[in-house]
């Protein structure tokens, strides 16, 4: 039996993007609210009754919310173009060790312009 557990958090950010459709404004510097979403999948353990000790994950998105957070996000190291699916990618990788193998999806969103990406794993 496998259980999914999800912790959200937010992050402030600017950035630029060369864009084919909707080029002008997404080269000058403009900012957003991003959410996203971590989710970590495995059996529960029965001493615990958890897949994780949700404080562990919390604490695991910390870090990588002060990496991103009132940032630019072009100058991000490790990021790349800071596109969605990157941010994705991004929060994945630097999230601790311990806790990279358990997870299942990311998902980054901007509220207000109504998109998002999502990025799944395949579990071993």
């Amino acid at each position: 039996m496998q259980f999914t557990i999800s912790q959200r958090f937010f992050f402030d950010a600017a950035h630029t993007l060369r864009r084919e459709i909707e080029a002008e404004g997404s080269r000058r510097i403009h900012g957003h609210t991003y959410h996203a979403e971590v989710s970590l999948s495995g059996p529960r353990d029965p001493a615990t009754g958890m897949v994780l000790d949700l404080g562990l994950l919390r604490r695991g998105l910390e870090v990588v919310r002060e990496q991103l957070d009132h940032h630019m996000l072009d100058e991000v190291s490790g990021l790349g173009i800071p596109t969605l699916e990157n941010l994705c990618l991004f929060i994945a990788q630097a999230l601790p060790a311990e806790l990279r193998p358990r997870v299942s999806r990311v998902r980054v969103w901007r509220e207000a312009l109504g998109d998002s990406c999502a990025l799944d794993f395949t579990l071993q």
